[in-house]
């Protein structure tokens, strides 16, 4: 019997909830998401850049249309709960957030994450009030949806050259302030910055692990 998109829903809240970390792993296709799901893992996660790879494109140079269409062949694919990598929202303004967490409950998203990210290069992350707002329009869209929609936000200071942890650690509080379900900060450079930022914040926070020197075992996260 196929799992309904509310009982995903409350299967992925269920993970962020429960005492002890979980692994999410990320398929770049149906096939990729049907093996990882008999290996027995209890949920998905798109990644910008493997929807990016698999048109042979850079990350960030995916429309949204094209990246929903991907997050929805990996939701098809399985009955596990997928969240999708949103990138920025594919927009600017608030509003534009706020419309790709509904089109991402609409193809049989159950999460996904919004990052402080411009993709412009001579300013590559948002005003703090501005991402916050951002932010805090996407909690609203997901807040209105039928079932519990769990959202990510994302601070990049890390990957965008503003390796500043008080300031990573500011924009997490903040996006918690806006309602963000799950708090994540790519990139943090060693256990002692993990722990500063769990500290923090009362969310749950997320960790990526296969960046080069910033990786750590399961055990040790």
């Amino acid at each position: 019997m196929t799992a309904s998109q509310s009982d995903k829903a409350a299967r992925f809240r269920a993970l962020h909830e429960a005492p002890r970390a979980f692994v999410i792993p990320n398929p770049w296709d149906a096939g990729s998401a049907r093996i990882l799901a008999g290996l027995g893992f209890p949920a998905l996660a798109t990644s910008s850049g493997a929807s990016a790879g698999m048109l042979g494109r850079r990350d960030g140079q995916v429309t949204r249309d094209e990246a929903l269409a991907h997050a929805r062949a990996i939701v098809e694919a399985t009955d596990l709960p997928v969240s999708a990598d949103l990138e920025k929202g594919f927009g600017d303004a608030p509003a534009a957030a706020a419309e790709t967490i509904r089109r991402a409950a609409a193809v049989g998203l159950v999460g996904g994450s919004i990052e402080d990210a411009t993709g412009d290069k001579d300013k590559p992350l948002y005003d703090l009030a501005h991402a916050t707002e951002r932010v805090a329009a996407a909690v609203e869209a997901a807040r209105a949806l039928p079932f519990a929609f769990t959202l990510t936000a994302r601070a990049e200071n890390f990957l965008r050259g503003n390796p500043s942890l008080d300031d990573t650690i500011k924009r997490l509080a903040a996006f918690e302030r806006a309602g963000a379900d799950v708090l994540f900060a790519p990139g943090l450079p060693d256990l002692a910055a993990v722990r500063a930022v769990c500290a923090a914040v009362s969310k749950p926070v997320n960790f990526m692990v296969g960046i080069k020197g910033k990786s750590f075992t399961v055990a040790e996260l």
